[in-house]
């Protein structure tokens, strides 16, 4: 027969031992818990988060700026208009018109020299825009076949007086208002008679007009500027200022000098 005595510590052993067990085994689930239950929110911590009411509130308020193009950098005029006079008579880029005179109104260039080109009279220009039109006449026969001759060039303060008359003829500038007097002007036409009117349409004209830039010269006098220089068109009048602004004028298309440099044009009052 058993001990009724012993029989206590033997249940009491089981009773502990059973116990630990389940407290291992509850323990062992709380963990599996806490793990799962980390696992999913960590997944959708950054959806839920965005996708929130608040976080959905705010995205609609502020919806993220588009990208802009950079803005073009500015264009800097770099051509020095102050290269020069404009109101020197001795002065390449001299502005005279029909209210701004020659300063003196006699004045006569001291480097005149016999232009040696075709011509209805023996040509005279300051010595710079006479190696000019040499060489653009030149270029007219290599490159075109095309002979160009001068109808007109420097005209002294005495003749223009003879020539303005009683100025009845508005292509002909007052004395010492004349382009011709500062030596720098020519009238072009062809060595076969085109002369004035006639240059403006024949090819040697548009020939000049379209390549007198790369020598230096401009057409004085266009057609659509006639309140801007206040003469009529004259397609046959051309005036050198020197290759560097005539080139400049032509790139920005410009085709006064009362217009490139702000000065007063147009009629006399």
């Amino acid at each position: 027969m058993s001990d009724p005595a012993g029989q206590a510590p033997i249940d009491e052993a089981v009773q502990r031992r059973r116990m630990t067990i389940a407290l291992s085994l509850i323990a062992v689930l709380v963990a599996i818990a806490v793990l799962v239950v980390g696992a999913v929110v960590g997944t959708g911590g950054g959806s839920g988060a965005a996708a929130g009411p608040e976080a959905s509130a705010d995205e609609t308020a502020t919806p993220r700026p588009a990208p802009t193009a950079p803005a073009a950098p500015a264009t800097v005029d770099t051509f020095d208009k102050s290269a020069h006079s404009l109101d020197d008579p001795a002065s390449i880029w001299v502005v005279v018109n029909q209210v701004r005179p020659l300063n003196p109104q006699d004045y006569v260039p001291d480097d005149l020299v016999e232009v040696p080109v075709a011509h209805t009279w023996v040509p005279e220009l300051r010595q710079e825009a006479s190696d000019a039109v040499v060489a653009m006449f030149a270029a007219a026969a290599e490159e075109a076949d095309y002979y160009l001759a001068s109808n007109s060039a420097y005209r002294s303060y005495e003749t223009q007086v003879e020539l303005y008359g009683d100025g009845s003829d508005p292509t002909t500038a007052p004395p010492g208002h004349s382009e011709h007097q500062t030596g720098l002007a020519m009238d072009i036409g062809t060595e076969g008679g085109c002369s004035f009117e006639c240059m403006d349409d024949s090819a040697e004209g548009e020939w000049v007009r379209a390549n007198g830039y790369r020598f230096g010269f401009i057409l004085r006098y266009p057609a659509d500027k006639v309140e801007v220089t206040g003469y009529p068109h004259e397609s046959w009048h051309f005036r050198y200022v020197g290759a560097e602004l005539a080139t400049e004028m032509h790139e920005r298309g410009v085709t006064t000098l009362e217009e490139f440099f702000g000065v007063e044009g147009g009629a006399a009052q």
